[in-house]
């Protein structure tokens, strides 16, 4: 009992150091994006401010999770690794969010970022649940495919939480929610440092989303939003891919459903057009219930909803057995389903009542 109890302590504590120093350290980090020219000044439609805000945010949310870890996590080897490769991560940030790089070789530094803590820390997702009926093996060993399937994760999951940081507070939140899930099923299953790393992670958001709630007062930028993708990347593996059931490919799915989903979508979207799939456009989800008539607000707060959602199907998933694991998992998909035909339909009516406005003016 004693031992629960300092692990309470080590997660409280760290949630509220990285908290704390996140919310003191952004008006400076502000004031430093302002000097070097870290400004996001809207040039294009996907832009929903009308002024330049400073940008650069994550690096408030980096320095007071790096604090807090340091403080009360417990640093082994592969937890080094991966915190190398997540400054690799958040220094590529800083400088895009001053000079804009491009895609490609933000995609390569990326892809070195990943290698790091996959080649030096061993951090590899070696098992996978198996859907075979025909097979008595309830999971397979990815065997050599091991490593090229970890890297593409980990540059995957970096990327779509960069990807949906469209609106104010958005990243920020589903960050924080998903860091949240992933502390509670950490505590569940035993993963003591995992469930630190990510009330560290989850207090930074916190701490950071007073001066990013609409209308933000400053933007995380690519140093914040690849940051958090990396790190809820790199600790979804450290605690779940472990696992040699149905969580273990159901679990992190359902953590980082919103960003995953929307990814996919966006790179589907793309292709059928004959685009490149790092093209940028406005048809992510949150581009989508604007311009359905939410405000940012409103918007934000659906998607809360959703990612909230889907973190307690994954919680529950931690406690219940397997038969009831891959019924809940249907029903989400089920709900999610019905949910997206109806944004749809709404979508379209919206677009068409527009275009019908617009016929009449001429």
């Amino acid at each position: 009992m004693a031992q629960e109890y300092i692990v309470v302590l080590l997660v409280l504590g760290a949630f509220i150091l990285a908290g704390v120093l996140s919310f003191w350290l952004t008006p400076h980090v502000s004031e430093f994006a302002h000097k070097v020219g870290a400004m996001d000044v809207p040039r294009d439609s996907r832009r929903m401010h009308k002024k330049p805000i400073p940008r650069m945010g994550g690096l408030a949310i980096f320095m007071g999770f790096m604090a807090a870890l340091m403080i009360f996590g417990r640093l082994d080897a592969q937890m080094l690794s991966i915190l190398l490769g997540a400054m690799i991560i958040v220094v590529l940030g800083i400088f895009d969010d001053i000079v804009a790089l491009g895609a490609k070789f933000k995609f390569c530094i990326q892809i070195i970022a990943a290698a790091i803590p996959v080649c030096i820390g061993g951090l590899k997702i070696e098992f996978f649940t198996s859907f075979n009926p025909f097979s008595s093996d309830p999971y397979f060993s990815l065997g050599v495919l091991s490593i090229p399937v970890t890297i593409i994760w980990i540059v995957g999951i970096t990327n779509a939480v960069n990807l949906i940081d469209g609106l104010d507070g958005l990243a920020a939140g589903v960050s924080s929610i998903a860091a949240m899930t992933m502390l509670a099923v950490g505590l569940l299953t035993n993963e003591v440092m995992v469930a630190i790393t990510m009330a560290a992670l989850a207090g930074s958001c916190i701490g950071f989303l007073p001066y990013n709630f609409n209308p933000a007062k400053i933007f995380m930028g690519d140093t914040g939003s690849t940051f958090l993708g990396f790190m809820l990347a790199t600790m979804s593996i450290e605690g779940f891919f472990k696992f040699y059931a149905v969580i273990s490919f159901a679990v992190p799915f359902l953590i980082l459903g919103l960003p995953i989903f929307d990814t996919a979508s966006a790179i589907t979207r793309r292709l059928m057009e004959g685009r490149s799939p790092m093209s940028p456009d406005r048809g992510h989800v949150h581009h989508k219930l604007v311009d359905m008539g939410f405000n940012v607000k409103q918007a934000v707060a659906i998607l809360y909803a959703i990612s909230g959602t889907l973190g307690l199907t994954a919680v529950i998933l931690t406690t219940s057995g397997e038969a009831k694991a891959m019924i809940l998992i249907l029903a989400v998909i089920l709900v999610m389903a019905v949910g997206g035909r109806i944004l749809w339909s709404l979508q379209k009516s919206a677009h068409g009542r527009k275009e019908q406005e617009d016929h009449e003016k001429h």
